[in-house]
């Protein structure tokens, strides 16, 4: 079989769409073999490749995918061959204490496809059944390939992590991004009033379209001054970061007191500083997170099934020109997700 695989780090030439084994199926086992047709680039796969430490190599990148069960082992009850399935990213022990109570993204054993272990962007991949649910039958396979890292992502930060409430304002930075995209529909899902930065106005105009009351464009706008203009001194209660160094100190400022600010990454740097006094005379928290539990990821799933929220999905591009789709996306800024696609079935 073809995968996308990296054996070094670097730039987008040490991307191989290489020849490699097919999976082999134990046949008396709960292992499925699935045949990827879709699988969508995440930021994560880019950090991956760029070098992060301890990454396993050579690795097969990709978190997200769809496709099709072609085999099954004797074990399995839950899929037939032929059924059309999502990927669920997170790997975890299951008997540890945060795995059995039901907090499997805390679990010291935590992982993720295409970081961890060999991910998506590949023809063949073996799974087990935890790590797969039914395909969303509205959904086309790029479209089911292309939410599945993002929106677990977002709906843990503003869900379980924020505790969004109906009424409260949520400001989220980087709003023509997959996970951009997929917190302006769930924040506008949860009755808040949602704000929103981007770099483009095409991006502006669609987190408008999503759910967003109001939204700028970050590079000709100043955001604390919108801010400030729209609601007032009060402030944001929730501020949805993924951006870091370069939006820390407008996302402090813009925080009313007892406002949250969650975070799940740092595109533009680590380095930030924090004020102490600020965060306790105002009562605000600063709050990670990572992931989803697998309740988290059902809950998702609902809203995608329901027609509630969707994937928004840039372009689609042949797995086979997987260095194309990296560098469009370091250097255009896609609106929504990049999917990779394997041939139709």
């Amino acid at each position: 079989m073809k995968a996308v695989r990296i054996h070094n780090h670097g730039d987008t030439s040490e991307l191989k769409w290489e020849s490699i084994p097919k999976p082999r199926l134990n046949k008396s086992g709960d292992d499925i073999l699935v045949r990827i047709v879709a699988s969508s680039i995440n930021h994560l796969d880019i950090w991956v490749r760029k070098g992060i430490p301890g990454v396993p190599l050579p690795l097969i990148l990709g978190s997200d995918g769809a496709g099709i069960v072609e085999s099954c082992g004797n074990k399995v009850s839950e899929f037939n061959p032929g059924d059309e399935v999502i990927v669920q990213p997170l790997t975890f022990c299951g008997t540890c204490y945060q795995c059995l109570n039901g907090l499997e993204n805390y679990c010291s054993k935590m992982g993720i496809l295409g970081k961890t272990m060999n991910g998506t962007q590949c023809e063949y991949l073996k799974l087990n059944s935890f790590q797969l649910r039914q395909k969303p039958p509205h959904l086309s396979f790029p479209d089911a390939a292309a939410f599945s890292l993002v929106t677990q992502t977002a709906y843990a930060m503003l869900v379980k992590r924020a505790k969004i409430k109906p009424g409260e304002t949520v400001f989220i930075w980087g709003a023509g991004s997959g996970v951009g995209s997929m917190a302006i529909q769930i924040a506008h899902y949860f009755g808040c009033d949602v704000y929103a930065a981007a770099g483009t106005d095409e991006k502006v105009s669609m987190a408008k379209k999503l759910g967003a009351e109001k939204a700028w464009n970050y590079k000709n706008t100043d955001i604390g001054l919108m801010i400030k203009k729209n609601i007032g001194s009060r402030g944001i209660d929730v501020v949805f970061e993924h951006v870091g160094q370069k939006t820390w100190e407008v996302s402090k400022k813009m925080l009313a007191t007892g406002g949250r600010l969650v975070t799940c990454g740092a595109t533009t740097g680590f380095d930030i500083s924090i004020d102490l006094r600020h965060l306790f005379m105002k009562q605000q928290s600063i709050l990670g997170s990572t992931m989803s539990d697998m309740q988290t990821f059902d809950d998702m799933l609902s809203l995608i099934n329901e027609n509630v929220i969707y994937p928004v999905v840039d372009r689609i591009i042949p797995m086979e020109e997987v260095k194309d789709a990296h560098e469009y996306i370091e250097t255009s800024g896609p609106v929504g997700k990049v999917v990779l696609l394997n041939e139709k079935p």
